[in-house]
C-alpha cells in the first residue's frame, strides 16, 4: 500500500504546478471584489494551503527520483493532421529538487506577506498573484518541452507584471510594471523565433528529441549562430542582463513579498531554461561567447552600480543581476553543475536578505539609506538575517555560496579560463563591499528620526525569516548530504585562498570607507561624477532614450503622418470623387433611352482611344 501510494504520488508528480494555479483561480471571488463580506483573508489562506501542499508533494517525491531513472509524462495537446504538440514533463531529481526551492521559497514569502501586506485592501489579489506566481515557476522547474516552457515564460512576464504594478494608483508603479513587461517581450519575442525555427528543423519541441537532433544537427554557421543567439534572448530578459537589465531595478516599486521571490527563484528560472537549451546553444559558438561577454559585463556593471545606490532594494536587486551574469558565464562555458549549485544557494540567500529588508521597510515605511541607522540593538532578528544572508552571498566559509564560488574557480575557471576568475573574485569582493556598506548604514550609527522607534516585526514575518536563517545554515550539510560538496583533501587550496582574500578585501574597504548619511552627492566633483556615473547605471537609460526610443518615436510619428495623409487622403479622394461623379450623373438623368445609349457610345470611344493610344505608345 505504501509503495503504491508513492507510486502514485510520483505519477501526480505533473500536478505540483496546478496547486498554485488552482489557488489563484478558486480565490478570484474575492481578489476581484465579487465577495467583500468576509473579507480578503480566505483568498490568502486557501493559496497559503495550496503552496503548502506542493511543498509537501515535492518533498515526498524527491526521495523517489534520487538515483532513479527520470519519469517522463507526455500530455498530447494538439492533434490535427501531421501536427502534434505534446507538453511532456520530466520529474527527475534534479528538477524535483528545483521545485522544492520553488514552493518552499514560495510558501515562505507568502507567510511573510502575511505580515507585510496585513493592512493593504487588496490582500486578496495579491495572493491570488502569488499563487499564479509560484504556479508558472513551479512549472518551468519540471518542464520537458519548449513548447511548454515558452507557454510558462508567457504566464510569468504577465504574472511579472501584475505584481509590479500591483500599488497601480502610483505614477511610478505604472511606470515600472510597463517597462517590466515591454522589456521581457523582447526577449520573448526573440525567443519565440528560436522556438519556431527548432519546430521546423527538429520536428519537435520535447527537450529529448532536440538533443537526439542537437546531435547529429548541421546547420550553416549563420543559421547555426541566429538560432543560438534567439535561444539566449529569452533568458537575457528574465535575468535582467545587459542590456535588458533596467526592468529588475525599476520592479522593486512593487510589493516587498513578491520581491523577495522575483530576486531568488524567478530569475533563477530564466538561467533554468538557459541550462535546459544549453545543447541547442552549443551548436553556435558566437551564442557561446555571447554569454560569457554579457555575464562578464553584467556581473561587473551591477556590482559597481550596486554600491553608488541609496535605495535599499535596488542596491540588492542589482548584485542578483550581477550573480545571474555569473551563472551566464557559467553556462557559456557549459559548466552546469556550477550553474545550477550558484543559483540554488544565491536564491536562498538573496531571499533571506530581501526578508530582512521587507521587516526594515515595514517597520521604517522608507527605503532611503540615508535616513537609517541604530537599527541593530531594536531589531535582532533582522540583524541576524541580514548577517546570515549577507555571509551565504559571498565566498565565506562553510555557508553555501562558498562552495559553489570554489567550484567554479577551482574545478573550471582555475585551469580553463584563468581570466575569468579574475571576474569572479572582483564580483564576489564588490558585493561584500556592498553588503557590509548596506549594514553600516542601516543598522550601525546614530539612529535617524525614521529609526528611533522601530520595534522586531511580528510573528508572521519573523517565523519566516528565522526559518530561512535556519536554512541558510542547514545548507552545506544538504549540500553534504547530496554529496556535492568535495572531501578536504581535494579542496583546492589557492582557490579557498584566493575567495577568502576577495571577501576580506571587499568588507574591509566597505568597512572603513567614509559614509556620510547627509550627501545623497559627493561634495566633491570627481566622486560626484563617478556617483553619478555609477548611480544612474552608466546612463543607460538616457542612452536608450536618446537612439532606440527616439527612432522609435519619429518611425511612429510618420507612421502617423503617412497613415493620415497619404493612406486616409487617398481613401478620403476616392469616395470625394465617387460622390461628386454621382451628384453629377444625376443631373444627366432625362428618362429618355436614346441619351442613355449616346452616353454609353461616347463613354467606350473614349475607353477605346485612351487604350489605342497607351498601347501604340508603347
Amino acid at each position: 500500500m505504501v509503495i503504491s501510494m508513492a507510486q502514485f504520488l510520483l505519477q501526480m508528480g505533473w500536478w505540483i504546478p496546478c496547486y498554485g494555479l488552482l489557488g489563484a483561480v478558486v480565490t478570484l471571488p474575492w481578489s476581484t471584489g465579487i465577495i467583500r463580506r468576509t473579507g480578503p483573508r480566505p483568498a490568502a489562506y486557501i493559496n497559503l494551503l495550496m503552496t503548502v501542499l506542493a511543498f509537501v508533494h515535492s518533498t515526498l517525491i524527491f526521495p523517489l527520483t534520487w538515483h532513479h531513472q527520470p519519469l517522463i509524462l507526455v500530455f498530447h495537446w494538439l492533434q490535427i493532421a501531421d501536427l502534434d504538440l505534446t507538453l511532456s514533463v520530466d520529474i527527475s531529481s534534479i528538477n524535483v529538487g528545483a521545485l522544492e526551492v520553488v514552493t518552499g521559497l514560495s510558501l515562505l514569502a507568502q507567510l511573510f506577506a502575511l505580515g507585510y501586506m496585513e493592512r493593504d485592501w487588496a490582500l486578496g489579489r495579491f495572493f491570488a498573484l502569488m499563487g499564479f506566481f509560484a504556479g508558472a515557476m513551479s512549472g518551468l522547474a519540471i518542464s520537458n518541452s519548449l513548447l511548454l516552457t515558452y507557454i510558462l515564460l508567457e504566464l510569468l512576464t504577465l504574472s511579472t507584471y501584475l505584481l509590479v504594478g500591483f500599488w497601480y494608483a502610483q505614477p511610478l508603479v505604472v511606470t515600472a510594471a510597463r517597462d517590466a513587461f515591454l522589456t521581457k517581450r523582447v526577449g520573448d519575442i526573440l525567443l519565440l523565433m528560436g522556438v519556431v525555427a527548432l519546430a521546423t528543423m527538429a520536428g519537435s519541441l520535447d527537450y529529448p528529441d532536440l538533443y537526439e537532433w542537437a546531435k547529429t544537427a548541421n546547420l550553416s554557421p549563420l543559421t547555426a549562430n541566429l538560432l543560438g543567439l534567439s535561444l539566449i534572448a529569452g533568458s537575457i530578459g528574465k535575468c535582467a542582463q545587459f542590456p535588458l537589465h533596467l526592468w529588475l531595478d525599476e520592479a522593486m516599486e512593487g510589493p516587498n513579498p513578491a520581491s523577495i521571490l522575483r530576486n531568488s527563484v524567478v530569475v533563477a528560472c530564466g538561467a533554468y531554461v538557459l541550462i535546459d537549451l544549453q545543447p541547442m546553444v552549443s551548436l553556435s559558438p558566437v551564442a557561446l561567447a555571447a554569454l560569457v561577454v554579457i555575464g562578464t559585463v553584467t556581473s561587473v556593471g551591477a556590482s559597481l552600480v550596486a554600491i553608488a545606490q541609496i535605495d535599499i532594494k535596488r542596491a540588492l536587486s542589482h548584485s542578483t543581476s550581477a550573480y545571474l551574469g555569473l551563472v551566464f558565464i557559467a553556462v557559456g562555458q557549459q559548466w552546469t553543475a556550477f550553474a545550477l549549485m550558484l543559483l540554488f544557494t544565491h536564491a536562498i540567500a538573496k531571499a533571506l536578505l530581501f526578508m530582512s529588508v521587507g521587516s526594515i521597510i515595514q517597520t521604517t515605511t522608507n527605503q532611503d539609506l540615508t535616513e537609517m541607522g541604530g537599527l541593530w540593538s531594536r531589531m535582532p532578528a533582522t540583524t541576524v538575517a541580514f548577517v546570515v544572508g549577507s555571509a551565504a552571498m559571498i565566498g565565506l566559509l562553510p555557508l553555501g555560496s562558498f562552495w559553489a564560488l570554489q567550484l567554479g574557480v577551482a574545478n573550471y575557471l582555475w585551469e580553463e579560463q584563468p581570466w575569468l576568475v579574475g571576474v569572479l573574485l572582483v564580483v564576489n569582493a564588490l558585493t561584500a563591499l556592498n553588503l557590509t556598506r548596506l549594514f553600516r548604514l542601516v543598522f550601525l550609527g546614530a539612529p535617524q528620526q525614521k529609526t528611533r522607534r522601530t520595534p522586531e516585526v511580528g510573528w508572521t514575518m519573523a517565523v519566516p525569516m528565522v526559518s530561512l536563517i535556519i536554512v541558510n545554515l542547514l545548507v552545506p550539510l544538504m549540500l553534504q548530504r547530496l554529496s556535492l560538496l568535495p572531501t578536504w583533501e581535494y579542496v583546492n587550496k589557492p582557490s579557498v585562498f584566493g575567495l577568502f582574500l576577495s571577501s576580506a578585501i571587499g568588507c574591509t574597504i566597505g568597512a572603513t570607507v567614509y559614509l556620510h548619511k547627509a550627501w545623497s552627492r559627493s561634495l566633491q566633483l570627481p566622486w560626484r561624477v563617478v556617483q553619478d556615473l555609477l548611480g544612474y547605471d552608466f546612463y543607460i537609460d538616457k542612452l536608450y532614450r536618446l537612439s532606440i526610443v527616439l527612432a522609435v518615436n519619429q518611425i511612429s510619428r510618420f507612421s502617423n503622418w503617412f497613415d493620415r495623409y497619404v493612406v486616409d487622403g487617398a481613401v478620403n479622394f476616392v469616395g470625394l470623387a465617387s460622390i461628386f461623379s454621382g451628384e453629377s450623373l444625376k443631373y444627366s438623368v432625362s428618362g429618355q433611352s436614346q441619351g442613355y445609349m449616346l452616353t454609353i457610345v461616347i463613354g467606350v470611344g473614349l475607353l477605346g482611344l485612351f487604350l489605342t493610344r497607351f498601347i501604340w505608345g508603347f
